[in-house]
């Protein structure tokens, strides 16, 4: 009997310095994989780990997240949430109205975020007032990418409207270059368009169909105007185009065998990591139009239980906004930080670009949340658009009944 209290009592007294030394737990659910966005969130894992936390790394392969939203929602529904999920914009809301999100607000109150952090963004990481996420950066998503070398060689200068694009994909498609390297996969379709439409529609009336699916707009003449403008596009992407992961399509601009890329910041990322230099190796420029189509990056916590967990959650919030994370992250990803206070002197021109325009456009009215990055619409009318761009893109459909085909799908999606 006194072996096996003894047994019991050693038991315990081992279980209670496992506990003590376990320290804060986070399991984070997120979809960057690729090279730079890897080497992006290694920074985050080994800080939160000089902070005594255990990080176990769930990544689900897919840009556009869409296969890591299906891992989470089986987490869910099973009980067993992770405690960070990468997740942005209204999918926020949606997940908060389910009842499974934490509230953060004594990390972000303790860390001063309303201060550093623009409302426009601060206003996506808050769920009825209280903080429920963390913002990661900011992403542009409006860029066009090139080769130097096959731009020089071919004697084209970067375009800057819509029209000095095609003269310049014509003639490299002339010369045996593919013109527009792209990945056929629905979220990639639906990038391409968006920022068709932003540099065709402008502004405001980006908008009036993104934003508030004004049915106006997205049967006007200047919809038409954007499809058509696509099915040029659909002509400068090479055959084997379906199913292409996007970084492979900015290797495809980086060994030259392509000359453009449409993808967000993320791509420049992929450069660097590469060891390419902007302006030498590749050129950065903001697409055809007017206007800061933005994707910013943020960690929702989920409701979880233990306190080693729910320490995690907030270490974990605390290293994401904090001013050395927001700079090394940022610099690896391509992006710029979420936060204003955060020194951008070892930022490279690309990012010097991006952080000057995104102020302008916030003051100008043009500053305007990405559709295709899910920070405009909720999912079942963001799906809707991207539904028929993807068809019309893979198809000989008519730029009149893509219109058409659009109108009544955001009118049923609603």
């Amino acid at each position: 009997m006194k072996m096996t209290l003894f047994a019991a009592a050693s038991s315990l007294a081992l279980s209670a310095a496992t506990l003590a030394q376990a320290g804060p737990q986070a399991e984070v659910l997120h979809w960057w994989t690729s090279g730079g966005e890897a080497k992006s969130v290694a920074v985050l894992q080994e800080e939160f780990a000089a902070n005594g936390g255990t990080w176990t790394d769930m990544p689900v392969a897919g840009g556009g997240g869409d296969a890591a939203m299906t891992a989470l929602r089986a987490r869910v529904l099973s009980g067993n949430a992770p405690t960070a999920v990468q997740l942005k914009g209204p999918a926020i809301q949606e997940w908060y109205e389910e009842g499974v999100l934490a509230d953060i607000s004594s990390v972000a109150e303790a860390e001063g975020w309303d201060k550093v952090l623009p409302a426009s963004i601060a206003a996506h990481m808050k769920c009825e007032g209280q903080w429920c996420a963390a913002p990661v950066n900011v992403h542009r998503v409006d860029w066009l990418w090139a080769n130097a070398s096959v731009l020089e060689a071919n004697g084209i200068a970067m375009p800057t409207s819509w029209e000095e694009f095609n003269a310049a994909a014509d003639k490299l498609q002339a010369a045996g270059i593919i013109p527009l390297a792209h990945g056929g996969q629905a979220w990639q379709d639906a990038t391409v368009f968006e920022v068709v439409a932003l540099g065709i529609l402008g502004a405001e009336d980006f908008q009036k169909a993104f934003v508030e699916l004004d049915q106006d707009v997205l049967t006007g003449d200047k919809m038409v105007a954007v499809f058509d403008q696509m099915r040029k596009m659909r002509g400068y992407v090479d055959a084997n185009f379906p199913g292409r992961d996007w970084n492979l399509a900015t290797a495809m601009v980086m060994n030259g065998e392509a000359a453009f890329q449409i993808m967000g910041d993320w791509a420049k990322g992929e450069f660097l990591a590469a060891g390419k230099a902007p302006g030498e190796d590749f050129l950065c420029a903001s697409a055809p139009g007017n206007g800061f189509l933005y994707n910013v990056d943020s960690f929702a916590m989920f409701d979880v239980d233990g306190s080693d967990k729910q320490e995690g959650q907030s270490l974990l919030a605390k290293l994401i906004v904090g001013q050395n994370f927001q700079k090394v992250f940022n610099l690896n990803k391509g992006s710029i930080p979420a936060r204003t206070d955060v020194a951008m002197d070892e930022f490279d021109s690309c990012a010097h670009l991006s952080a000057s325009e995104m102020t302008s456009s916030s003051k100008d009215g043009s500053l305007l949340p990405s559709y295709a990055h899910g920070m405009a619409l909720r999912g079942a009318q963001s799906g809707a658009i991207t539904d028929v761009v993807t068809a019309h893109f893979n198809s000989d459909m008519s730029s009149a009944d893509a219109v058409k085909m659009l109108s009544e799908a955001v009118a049923n999606s609603l």
